[in-house]
């Protein structure tokens, strides 16, 4: 678990107030500024309590005050020091500080300080990790949607994305299958929804973007990542590729069913893989194959502009867009570079789901009850293992 500790300060005295500067060695937080008064209060804000006293509690804590100027020759007023456990005693009398200039201590007799900080509130906040909900039971659905477009190229030739060669996996079923393997441990019942899009079915010839790769329209899971591949290799003997390539109905699909369970038990992980709803529990992972480009893909990947639709933007950032192409090992070692496809595809879904939680007020149910054992002897103190954030 994460801790984070939550405080505002005022500062009080005379001159032009700027900031405060908190560090140790290294600075480790700057406030805003505050212009034209005498008596700033400075909005709350919050800091890892790692990156503050690094778990040490006693720990030194230096506090510098400047007076800011439009050139930047900021003057320093003054400073005082404090400690992790003295700010956690709270607004008290112990939490009112004197901002001392030693300069000016050393010159004028009759110096007494520059000012005051008093601290006006503080509290510590657990922030909850992805390892802690999976801990607490959340379950991963996994479900697969594979692009059946024409833009692919003829399965039989050898120059198509969906060739089956006899000798090694194509892109789709390499991309699948380093996802999958991974996420799959995340899922008790190993049971995984897979949907095709863009393909005409028969007999009639009908183009659907949403269809079941196992040809079951009520229940599309198949049984692990063997299964998934099994029903798609299946299906490409069976569909004729057409397109146009929109893969909305399956992104309807899994939200729909994310939408029945929104008490943070269960948490759905879309993986798109292709050619060419954010409140929910849910994450989308869409994969490019071919040389194509792929700029509206990225402008999905919300990492460095959230995306808006008619102008309303988007609440969290749930998309990831990975280039299969940056993946290739031209000496022909998929292991390494699979690998590495894996842990890019992935490395948001923790932050994604612990961001949906979050932002849901939910937190981790305790993990289930481990076998009594005799306790052993407990230090008089020890700094918590894990990350702690502070907020000053």
């Amino acid at each position: 678990m994460e801790e984070e500790l939550l405080c505002c300060a005022i500062l009080c005295g005379y001159g032009c107030w700027g900031w405060l500067l908190l560090h140790k060695f290294t600075i480790c937080h700057k406030t805003e500024v505050m212009k034209n008064t005498l008596n700033p209060v400075w909005q709350t804000f919050s800091i890892p309590v790692r990156a503050l006293c690094n778990g040490d509690y006693d720990r030194t804590i230096k506090v510098e005050v400047y007076d800011w100027d439009r050139d930047g020759s900021h003057d320093f007023i003054g400073e005082f020091t404090t400690s992790y456990r003295e700010l956690a005693r709270g607004q008290s009398q112990f939490n009112i500080y004197e901002v001392i200039n030693p300069k000016k201590k050393m010159k004028k007799k009759k110096y007494v300080n520059s000012g005051t900080v008093t601290l006006l509130s503080f509290a510590v906040e657990s922030e909850s990790t992805f390892l802690d909900y999976i801990k607490g039971g959340t379950q991963i659905n996994f479900t697969v949607a594979i692009d059946f477009t024409a833009s692919n190229g003829n399965p039989s030739q050898s120059t198509s994305l969906h060739y089956m060669s006899p000798y090694q996996l194509n892109a789709y079923a390499l991309a699948l299958t380093a996802v999958g393997e991974i996420i799959q441990h995340y899922d008790s019942d190993k049971m995984f929804p897979a949907l095709g899009f863009g393909a005409k079915l028969p007999p009639d010839g009908r183009v659907s973007h949403e269809f079941p790769l196992n040809g079951n329209q009520e229940n599309p899971s198949c049984c692990g990542i063997d299964g998934i591949l099994e029903a798609y290799h299946s299906s490409l003997r069976t569909v004729q590729l057409y397109g146009p390539t929109n893969f909305a109905p399956v992104v309807t699909h899994v939200a729909r069913n994310a939408a029945t369970v929104q008490d943070g038990s269960q948490y759905s992980v879309l993986l798109i893989i292709t050619d060419g709803a954010a409140k929910l529990p849910m994450s989308i992972i869409i994969v490019g194959v071919g040389q194509a480009e792929f700029d509206a893909m990225v402008e999905l990947d919300g990492d460095d502009v959230r995306i808006s639709s008619r102008g309303k933007l988007a609440e969290r950032d749930i998309v990831q867009f990975v280039p299969f192409r940056d993946y290739v090992d031209r000496t022909g070692n998929h292991v390494l570079s699979m690998a590495r496809l894996a842990r890019d595809v992935l490395a948001e879904i923790p932050d994604q789901l612990v961001s949906y939680m979050k932002a849901q007020g939910i937190r981790p149910r305790p993990p289930p009850a481990a076998p009594a054992q005799s306790p052993p002897q407990s230090p008089a103190h020890s700094p918590p293992e894990s990350p702690l954030h502070t907020h000053i």
